[in-house]
């Protein structure tokens, strides 16, 4: 396949995200190969969807940036990857997977993930990006359009609940950065930012060593902070800089994923919503296995 067809990708041009996508593949360009996230991230973010089910699947990934997750998803050799990214980061991405995708169809677009319809896959999932559109919902409704009946799908954004500083010491400002140059963002207040954090983080996982655990608990964001308290300072200046470049960022509270998961398209039974590291949704299900004409009325 061309990954570089447009064919069922949607208007780039009108699209109301454009600007931060834009905002965000600048940045992204920058980002050289091999995955940001560890293995054990990439496990931690798909949880509780195991990557081994992947083998011999078609998997889609809406909103797929500097390719970090699809580098983790290769290894677990799906028959086809597919992905969309209105960021135009096609051809940085493929070059990144060099070398991974042996027996492995790929097929990337430059497109808008809410429009486009690149079919139905068995597995469909988006992280990290749906907190970024103008219409979140809309996001999850390509999210779920993208599954075959039958199929599973699974996202992760930021929560409102548990992000009381994130929204208004962070978001504040991001608002202020958000159309300078990444550049400036990230070695001006991305740095000041990212070793805030770095410190923060280790601080707490010394007195979690030290065994100051009520003290910790009592302390905001202590769940996200040891999540990621063994990361080198290099991983920290990512997250602040991935944060604050962003144009548009909007923080979901449960009851707006609850709606979105009551879907009549949704299996019963088979969603999940899980509060991870305090600070963000993970969520997914799969998605309602329709009866064809003929089956109706059966027993």
């Amino acid at each position: 396949m061309d990954g570089c067809r447009e064919l069922g990708v949607g208007d780039l041009e009108g699209s109301r995200d454009l600007a931060t996508a834009k905002g965000f593949a600048d940045y992204f360009r920058t980002i050289g190969a091999g995955s940001l996230y560890t293995h054990e991230q990439f496990l931690s973010f798909f949880a509780p969807v195991d990557p081994a089910t992947l083998r011999g699947q078609s998997v889609i990934e809406l909103g797929f940036g500097h390719g970090s997750f699809l580098q983790h998803v290769a290894l677990a050799r799906p028959a086809r990857i597919s992905g969309v990214d209105l960021g135009d980061l096609v051809e940085e991405t493929r070059r990144k997977l060099e070398g991974q995708l042996s027996g492995v169809e790929l097929d990337l677009r430059h497109g808008d993930l809410t429009t486009a319809d690149l079919g139905p896959h068995d597995f469909a999932y988006c992280i990290g990006v749906l907190h970024h559109l103008q219409e979140p919902e809309a996001g999850f409704a390509a999210l779920l359009r993208h599954a075959k009946n039958g199929g599973r799908f699974h996202g992760w954004i930021y929560a409102r609940e548990g992000n009381f500083f994130v929204i208004h010491v962070g978001d504040t400002i991001r608002k202020l950065c958000g159309r300078l140059p990444w550049w400036f963002t990230k070695w001006g207040p991305g740095f000041a930012l990212a070793l805030l954090v770095f410190v923060y983080s280790r601080a707490l996982g010394f007195l979690e060593a030290w065994g100051a655990r009520r003290l910790v608990r009592v302390l905001p964001l202590h769940e996200y902070g040891l999540s990621v308290a063994g990361c080198d300072f290099g991983f920290f200046h990512f997250l602040a800089t991935d944060l604050l470049v962003s144009r548009h960022t909007v923080y979901l509270e449960r009851s707006t994923v609850d709606a979105w998961l009551r879907h009549p398209d949704v299996e019963p039974g088979s969603a999940y919503l899980v509060h991870r590291n305090g600070n963000s949704w993970s969520f997914g299900g799969r998605r309602r296995t329709l009866r064809s004409a003929g089956e109706e009325g059966t027993c």
